[in-house]
């Protein structure tokens, strides 16, 4: 039977395209990187851009529907032969899935040129085709415990297609944008449940023997459960003002859920490795955006809303994201699972992104130059992961 490296050294096309991390691990954050430097301008009436969604609308759609998903294929498409047993996607497919992912971005940027069906139906081909290929590796390898992780694929293409349906019928989002998020939050905290205490134990025996994680319990799966509970009354609030008080409160319980659970994960023993470390500090986000929703729901507090959208989208999604792909570059094109300067200026740049647009959101006299703050920081890290990880990913793996 072919095994992986023999699948991989048997093709013969882009060194981009010999696994699945390396397209979308790529892809994605140049995407990120142009958001803010795009949309700013554009919403300031200094550029145009071709496309018919309004520049906020966009801004949020790139994020939630093309960079967040091009980062899951990035980890699905590496993972889920792991998990599995079965080849990886390489070569002519993975070309195919990356185009489909091109085919949305650039269908989005130029949708002047479309109707609002042809726009919806060219940017959901790639999410689809996704779920279809994690859905076929799953169901052959029998590997039924991940198929909640399929489902948030599905969740997240429902979302896409119901936020193109409200931008045709409302001009805005009403709830596509906030299923979105949602479901990427739940993905964090079920993906991130498990890497973030694997990880560190592997650290910890290794470099820090003592105190370890937390192993995978009952508290963690009601801490889920109670989480994903709150993030759905959450996206449906805005359809149903009565659910905005039981929403806050189910909001403020899981944060204090998901705070409990990563304080079981002995991040604090692990700040001799940034590379280790930074995932703590991503999900921390997790828990801070629910409290900051949950007090904006029971308080009106548009300030509050607005930074615990942001707490999780840029902080959360943005730099979860950022340490995952690091960790996986690294590792998978053989450099050695500890952080060099450039990256640790990386998770500093992303952190500060974060943190500078939930603070712009309680001080709107400074708001001008903090969001400018945020958004350099937000550019130059991904900007810099581009640079730093760009050629690992486009070149074979060290030593092969």
């Amino acid at each position: 039977m072919i095994s992986t490296m023999e699948l991989q050294r048997a093709w013969r096309g882009p060194v981009l395209f010999s696994y699945g991390f390396r397209p979308f691990f790529l892809g994605g954050p140049i995407l990120a990187a142009l958001l803010v430097p795009l949309w700013v301008p554009w919403y300031l009436g200094l550029i145009t851009i071709p496309s018919a969604l309004p520049p906020v609308a966009w801004h949020a759609h790139e994020l939630l529907f093309g960079y967040v998903p091009a980062i899951v294929a990035g980890f699905l498409l590496t993972a889920v032969p792991n998990w599995t047993g079965r080849l990886p996607v390489v070569g002519w497919p993975l070309v195919g899935l990356f185009g489909l992912w091109l085919t949305g971005r650039i269908a989005v940027a130029c949708s002047v040129l479309l109707d609002p069906l042809s726009l919806a139906v060219l940017s959901l081909l790639f999410p689809v085709a996704l779920a279809g290929v994690v859905a076929r590796e799953i169901i052959a390898g029998g590997n039924w415990r991940n198929l909640k992780v399929l489902g948030g694929i599905v969740v997240l293409t429902l979302a896409q297609a119901l936020f193109h349906y409200e931008i045709w019928r409302h001009g805005h989002a009403v709830s596509g944008d906030r299923l979105a998020i949602g479901v990427t939050i739940m993905l964090i905290m079920i993906v991130g449940g498990r890497i973030v205490p694997s990880f560190t134990t592997n650290w910890l025996k290794r470099a820090n023997p003592g105190r370890q994680p937390e192993p995978f319990g009952r508290f963690d799966v009601v801490a889920m459960a109670v989480g994903g509970a709150a993030l759905v009354a959450w996206a449906a609030s805005p359809l149903h003002a009565g659910l905005a008080a039981p929403a806050g409160l189910l909001l403020l319980a899981a944060g204090t859920l998901q705070a409990v659970r990563l304080l079981r994960w002995a991040g604090d023993r692990t700040l001799a490795e940034p590379l280790v470390t930074v995932l703590h500090v991503a999900f921390a986000f997790v828990p801070l955006g629910y409290f900051l929703t949950g007090y904006a729901m029971l308080a009106d507090s548009g300030a509050a809303r607005s930074a615990g959208a942001h707490a999780w989208t840029a902080g959360a999604i943005g730099l979860m994201t950022l340490a995952v792909m690091t960790r996986a570059s690294r590792g998978h094109s053989g450099r050695a699972l500890t952080a060099p300067p450039s990256t640790i200026l990386i998770y500093v740049a992303a952190f500060l992104a974060a943190v500078l647009r939930m603070v712009a959101s309680f001080a709107p006299e400074h708001a001008m130059v903090l969001l400018a703050a945020a958004g350099g920081a937000w550019t130059l890290a991904f900007l810099g992961f581009a640079v730093s990880y760009g050629p690992m990913l486009a070149r074979p793996r060290a030593g092969a």
